[in-house]
C-alpha cells in the first residue's frame, strides 16, 4: 500500500487511522533515511493512541526508548540509530516490549536478526528535494507475516 503525503498533517492523519488497528503485540518498523518523516510519523501514532493531541513525544534518539500509557497497553518507541550491536536491545526492555506491547521501531535495521517476522513495514521517502516539494513524502506499508491476515483497506 503507498500514500503521498504532502504535509506533516497529512503524514499524522495517516498515521492516527494506523492507530486504530493496533494492538498489544504489534510491531511497527518505521525505515526511512534522516529526515524522512519516521518521528513526525511516530509522534502522531502515539498522540492518538493516548488520545491526547498535545502530549510531548520526543524523540527517543538519546534515550534509546520512551515509554507511553495507552488504554490498549503500554506503547514502546524504540530508536535504534545510536546502537552498535543488535543484542544492546535487550538491555532496554526488548523481550517486555514484545510480548505485551505496541511496538513503534524506528532504524529496525540494526535489530539484523533479531527482526520480528510478524510486522508493519513502513517505509518513508521523500519525493523530492526541490523546495517546492520538500514536505512530500511516499508511504509505502508493507504487511509482514500475519500482517498480511490483516484488513488495512481502510487506511
Amino acid at each position: 500500500m503507498e500514500f503521498i503525503s504532502n504535509s506533516e498533517q497529512k503524514t499524522g492523519e495517516l498515521a492516527a487511522r494506523l492507530a486504530k488497528s493496533l494492538q498489544p503485540g504489534d510491531v511497527v518498523f518505521l525505515n526511512g533515511p534522516l529526515g524522512a518523516g519516521k518521528s513526525v510519523f511516530a509522534r502522531a501514532l502515539i498522540r492518538a493512541l493516548t488520545d491526547e493531541p498535545e502530549l510531548d513525544v520526543p524523540s527517543p534518539t538519546f534515550t534509546l526508548l520512551q515509554t507511553y500509557d495507552c488504554n490498549k497497553g503500554i506503547i514502546w518507541h524504540f530508536d535504534l540509530y545510536r546502537i552498535k550491536d543488535s543484542e544492546e536491545v535487550y538491555e532496554i526492555g526488548w523481550e517486555e516490549a514484545l510480548y505485551d506491547g505496541i511496538n513503534l521501531i524506528e532504524w529496525p535495521e540494526r535489530l539484523e536478526s533479531l527482526a520480528p517476522t510478524d510486522r508493519l513495514d513502513i517505509i518513508l521517502s521523500q519525493n523530492s528535494e526541490q523546495k517546492e516539494q520538500a514536505e512530500q513524502r511516499t508511504i509505502t506499508m508493507i504487511p509482514k507475516g500475519t500482517w498480511k491476515d490483516r484488513d488495512l483497506k481502510d487506511l
